[in-house]
């Protein structure tokens, strides 16, 4: 079967075509998935191909195999080096980021990638009055609020000016969100480019039929090394546990996320599974400005209270590990490898709680019954709640629904709540501590800061670290504000969750990366 001309003839295989090639037999369906075309399970059906335009980890993974960045990550880590753009320069106050671009690059379209394409791109996010902003919206345009002005200088130059000195610039140019589209695709299509999508990336679109796959196809005419596969097919299975079962059967060659309880199922010599931590901080937010936890030694017994390392091996089957402060450890540059988790100790927890007077004291514990990145938020909660019991407290759990989780939560916990759940997923070390520990991020002041913890050093330390543009300085910073937020407890730091995919045997090249994305550019199907 020569799987390419179908894709060329836009049949993307007919309803026919996908059920002959992906219903299983009685034995396993390798055999009629063809080599060189990689076909993957994904979480959900995609909402668009815009990379402006969404924020989920599940759309993302197929857009970053037809776009690129300026900037990207570096394989196996979040620090950032070159793609479309070969070098930068920095002004000294931080405040003009000036790069130099790869010179003759094509978008898929033909038409040429440079200087002005990039101010295209920036302007129509965050330009009101741009012809094409209206092909929005743009959810996540804050990463690039910081931008007063996009200049193109020459073809191969583009400068941009900040109102004021952000180090997380670089880093947000390689998050999905500062993937380059082609002008001309946006200007042709309009309001359905993200049913048309045109990059510069390793792959091209070729067929979007909805519920049933994605189809990308190699682009032969890349600048950089070809794609190992003819093509990649993104299949939309909201179901786990279809998406396990499609697995055994051969229908699909990848799944990502798998189910925890299902791991055990892929083992042997024709799957391999990888497993990858990931910017991820799995934690409870603590009421410091009133009630038990507004002593430092009742915070510090609740994280030593809980059975952190039993949450992670028997209820999230070994899927995440022990979080030992507010920094996940996929921020190897930034990461404080000194700390240790906090140990599991009821004894030490009980000395505290005694010292403290909070002897029975009561907890209303907010607990979701499922959201992003929450780790089977009801078991853990429940976990929870029996691990502090046994050291003297009485906690009562109110279970939410995630939107209604987060109205209440969000607004703050004064009044309401002692402590909640609460998981984040990040770019840069810059994002969670900035949003949610600073004192003029507490809720009244528009932040996430829930529980109103408040250290002016830890204020200091977070306001120079955003504006500090050598990495090392920077990386410093985090590390102090690491040690002393872990002191002062004013989370239960729980877990840093480890993403999974598992591939057929006759996928070979394959790796997850900390970003939580997918790249598919060197991976070679038998």
């Amino acid at each position: 079967m020569n799987f390419m001309s179908l894709t060329r003839r836009g049949l993307l295989f007919g309803a026919a075509g996908l059920a002959a090639l992906l219903t299983g037999l009685p034995e396993r369906a390798d055999a009629q998935t063809p080599p060189g075309v990689l076909i993957v399970g994904q979480i959900a059906e995609p909402k668009s191909m815009d990379p402006a335009a969404v924020t989920a980890v599940n759309d993302f993974r197929i857009l970053v195999n037809m776009y690129e960045g300026l900037t990207r990550y570096k394989s196996g880590t979040l620090e950032v080096e070159p793609s479309l753009a070969t070098a930068w320069e920095i002004s000294d106050d931080g405040t003009e980021y000036t790069f130099t671009l790869r010179d003759s690059v094509s978008f898929h379209d033909g038409s040429p990638f440079n200087a002005e394409a990039v101010k295209f791109n920036f302007d129509r996010m965050l330009d009101e009055d741009h012809p094409f902003h209206d092909t929005g919206p743009f959810p996540l345009s804050f990463f690039f609020s910081a931008i007063e002005e996009t200049t193109a200088v020459d073809d191969t130059t583009v400068k941009f000016k900040l109102n004021a000195p952000y180090a997380p610039f670089l880093s947000n140019l390689a998050y999905p969100t500062g993937l380059m589209v082609s002008p001309d695709a946006v200007k042709k299509s309009g309001k359905d480019y993200g049913r048309n999508p045109v990059g510069t990336g390793p792959f091209k679109f070729a067929e979007w039929r909805s519920n049933e796959a994605v189809v990308v196809e190699r682009n032969d005419d890349y600048w950089g090394e070809k794609a190992g596969t003819e093509a990649v097919v993104f299949r939309p299975i909201t179901d786990g546990n279809t998406r396990v079962a499609e697995m055994l059967a051969g229908g699909i060659d990848m799944m990502v996320e798998v189910p925890p309880t299902s791991l055990g199922q892929f083992e042997g010599d024709d799957y391999q599974v990888a497993q990858q931590a990931g910017p991820h901080v799995w934690f409870l937010i603590l009421n410091a400005k009133e009630g038990p936890f507004a002593d430092k030694r009742v915070r510090q017994a609740a994280n030593y209270a809980i059975n952190k390392e039993a949450i992670v091996n028997d209820v999230l089957e070994g899927t995440a590990t022990v979080a030992a402060g507010p920094t996940p450890p996929a921020f190897a540059w930034a990461y404080n490898d000194s700390l240790t988790p906090y140990p599991y100790d009821p004894d030490k927890a009980k000395a505290l709680i005694a010292e403290a007077g909070a002897e029975g004291a009561e907890l209303t514990f907010y607990v979701t019954e499922g959201g992003s990145g929450m780790l089977d938020p009801v078991p853990m909660g429940t976990a929870i709640q029996a691990d502090l019991k046994a050291v003297g407290f009485d906690v009562k759990i109110e279970t939410y629904e995630w939107n209604a989780f987060l109205g209440e939560v969000n607004p703050g916990l004064e009044g309401k709540a002692d402590m909640a759940e609460m998981a984040w997923m990040t770019n840069d070390p810059d994002t969670l501590p900035f949003l949610a520990l600073r004192t003029e991020a507490w809720p009244d002041k528009g932040g996430f800061n829930s529980g109103y913890y408040a250290n002016p050093k830890v204020d200091e330390l977070l306001e120079a670290a955003r504006t500090e543009t050598d990495q090392g300085k920077r990386a410093s910073l985090y590390r102090e504000m690491q040690t002393i937020v872990q002191e002062d407890a004013p989370w239960v730091f729980v877990a840093n969750w480890k993403q999974n995919a598992v591939t057929s045997n006759r996928v070979e090249n394959f790796g997850l990366e900390p970003s939580f994305l997918l790249h598919l550019q060197g991976v070679v199907k038998n």
